[in-house]
């Protein structure tokens, strides 16, 4: 096999699904379709939190900062999908193929930490009710926030230090976007180096923040199976369930993906998994925490009423 430094490598093959030619042309228009809807949901929900004052408290502040995420994510994989989509030559630059590597373990390990911001967050919501907003102050809602973005920041150095590593030969990706696992096995120098590195980072962005999610919610029941009424359990667990519902699908998702056994793995079946928390559950996730949410249908009410008045005076 060849070996090519980093530093003279400009393109990479990128398969994504060229091998199921009959499939691009429909599944350009459904990502395409997706790729919408997730601007439009995720925007619609950071502009609805900034336009109505109701919506200004901690948790749709969070919301913000995972429709944020959820944009960010899909942008830096989606557009480059599609486009080779149509393309002929299914090719990724070696340059934007690391941006990618690190800006998607960056924003993985940044959700991971804001799920488990917003479970602590549900946590003091429904524990300590008359004391919520005093300790979820702007201050310190802005320090977990800025906690989350900078830890996930951090903890994704690992790509920074394969940069050097030579390649080799074929310079071929079966995925459909450059991710840290698929890319470590493209290098000819040892990488057990930063396979312990990444498996180090990890056990502290994944497990730390699911642990703290799992805590979270077992003083979340245990507070609210002290509720007398069962009205009173169900209003207050009602709070939860969307985040629990997008807890579960993400790490569900992650844990098919990293857990399944060696007889159950496809390069192809791998690729759906990727498309699903890239993609698809970015676009969900807004529909998730509004459908059933009655403040988030009464700031749409009152935002509508606003702008009918202002056209009648107009």
């Amino acid at each position: 096999m060849g070996h090519e430094n980093s530093s003279t490598m400009t393109e990479l093959v990128l398969v994504g699904f060229s091998n199921l030619p009959q499939t691009e042309m429909p599944l350009f228009f459904l990502f395409s379709l997706v790729y919408l809807l997730n601007l439009l949901g995720n925007t619609a929900v950071i502009s609805l939190v900034v336009l109505d004052s109701s919506l200004q408290t901690p948790m749709y502040y969070f919301l913000c900062h995972l429709a944020f995420l959820n944009i960010f994510f899909s942008t830096i994989v989606v557009p480059k999908m599609l486009f080779n989509f149509l393309a002929t030559r299914k090719v990724i630059s070696y340059n934007f193929c690391l941006a990618q590597t690190y800006i998607t373990l960056f924003l993985e390990a940044t959700e991971c930490f804001l799920l488990a911001v917003m479970a602590v967050d549900r946590y003091v919501a429904i524990c300590y009710p008359l004391r919520y907003l005093l300790i979820m102050n702007k201050s310190v809602c802005l320090a977990l926030a800025l906690g989350a973005w900078t830890i996930g920041f951090f903890a994704s150095v690992v790509p920074l230090s394969i940069a050097i590593l030579p390649l080799c030969g074929p310079y071929v990706i079966n995925y459909i976007f450059c991710e840290l696992p698929i890319i470590l096995h493209m290098f000819c120098d040892d990488t057990s180096l930063q396979e312990m590195m990444l498996l180090a980072g990890g056990a502290g962005t994944v497990l730390f923040p699911f642990l703290l999610i799992i805590l979270s919610y077992i003083r979340i029941l245990v507070a609210v199976m002290r509720i007398d009424s069962v009205e009173g359990r169900k209003k207050a667990f009602s709070t939860c369930t969307s985040h629990l519902i997008v807890v579960i699908i993400y790490y569900g998702t992650g844990l098919v993906r990293d857990m399944r056994p060696k007889s159950l793995y496809s390069a192809e079946g791998d690729k759906f998994i990727s498309l699903s928390y890239a993609v698809i559950f970015p676009m969900l996730n807004p529909f998730i925490y509004s459908l059933r949410n009655k403040d988030v249908k009464g700031a749409v009410g009152r935002i509508m009423g606003r702008i009918q008045k202002a056209r009648k005076i107009t």
